[in-house]
């Protein structure tokens, strides 16, 4: 069931349009990624959904009532920000407590309860009397959720919330900020401009790009599916090449290393060999087009295939694993 509608959003600054003509709907429980590259408008509709900033046209519904012009106050979610915004002269008990404050209808023992479920939930016990300073970035991100979470919140807007992290510490945290979503079933809308943390975090993907919605759909939907040119390029890797004045795309793993060449094949050149780890990207120039494509395969495949540059091998490029766009998509 749908819990939150954007029906024909649109926002201006000045002659900048920010968000063209937006419309997208979220269902109750899902976790949902809105990605795309700096400046496409995905923080500026978080914001909007927030009640942080006012649309300048449109409508925003959260649980079937209309919330456009509701103040924050109003809409009852919980939001982490990518610099957390821990209050510093607070520990991380605190820093948890101090939303339930406002709460004068909760007696002090139902607060202290709030609070150690919280800990709990985050794993962050044996720090409660840390203050942010104290804590290393993921421990200071558990804290921020954990805050987000302790007035139980109808959903939950995430801004970029990794993006301050080291690489291992952003991997873990995404492991376990989708476990918790699961855990407790709430609506979560994630920004962010990582691909690999939406494909591995989301229920569904929103691609934003120049204040618009390119494509909505499963991470697999988007991955293997993409419906433009943009998001065939922006998300993870893809080959484009010309064919009957129509562009094709075709994910680098699915193209095939053959060792017959036929019609139904290319026969290119080996421009340069890259060692990834348990990979090998291999980048060639077709003889007969001058297309160029990059193949990933195998690291163990590759030692016995003894290639090198100026080599030539032979692709299979199988249709059902291509996509086709227009010139100008």
């Amino acid at each position: 069931m749908s819990f939150l509608e954007i029906r024909k959003v649109t926002k201006r600054y000045g002659t900048q349009t920010v968000l063209n003509d937006v419309s997208a709907s979220i269902d109750r429980g899902e976790f949902v990624c809105i990605l795309g590259p700096s400046g496409c408008g995905k923080t500026t509709l978080l914001r909007i959904i927030a009640g942080l900033e006012t649309a300048d046209a449109g409508q925003v519904f959260i649980d079937r009532m209309e919330c456009t012009f509701l103040p924050p106050s109003k809409r009852d979610f919980g939001i982490v920000f990518q610099s957390y915004a821990l209050f510093p002269n607070m520990t991380v008990r605190e820093n948890i407590m101090f939303g339930l404050r406002q709460k004068k209808e909760m007696t002090q023992a139902v607060r202290e309860k709030k609070v150690h479920e919280m800990l709990d939930l985050v794993e962050m016990g044996e720090h409660c009397g840390k203050y942010p300073r104290q804590l290393s970035g993921g421990q200071q991100q558990r804290t921020a959720i954990a805050r987000a979470l302790a007035l139980s919140p109808s959903y939950l807007l995430l801004d970029e919330p990794l993006s301050a992290l080291d690489a291992k510490v952003r991997a873990k945290l995404r492991a376990e900020i989708r476990a918790l979503q699961r855990k407790i079933g709430i609506t979560t809308i994630m920004v962010t401009h990582d691909q690999e943390e939406a494909l591995t975090m989301a229920d569904r993907i929103m691609v934003m790009n120049r204040a618009v919605i390119e494509q909505v759909g499963k991470p697999g939907e988007i991955y293997n599916k993409p419906q433009t040119r943009f998001v065939a390029d922006f998300i993870g890797s893809m080959n484009f090449y010309g064919d009957g004045g129509k562009t094709r795309g075709i994910r680098p793993e699915k193209i095939r290393v053959v060792g017959m060449a036929d019609d139904h094949n290319v026969r290119a050149r080996v421009r340069e060999v890259e060692f990834k780890g348990a990979f090998t990207r291999i980048y060639s120039v077709a003889l007969n087009t001058a297309d160029e494509f990059f193949v990933d395969v195998p690291s163990d495949r590759v030692d016995s295939m003894k290639l090198g540059r100026d080599s030539t091998l032979c692709l299979q490029i199988p249709d059902e694993h291509t996509v086709c766009y227009s010139i100008a998509g």
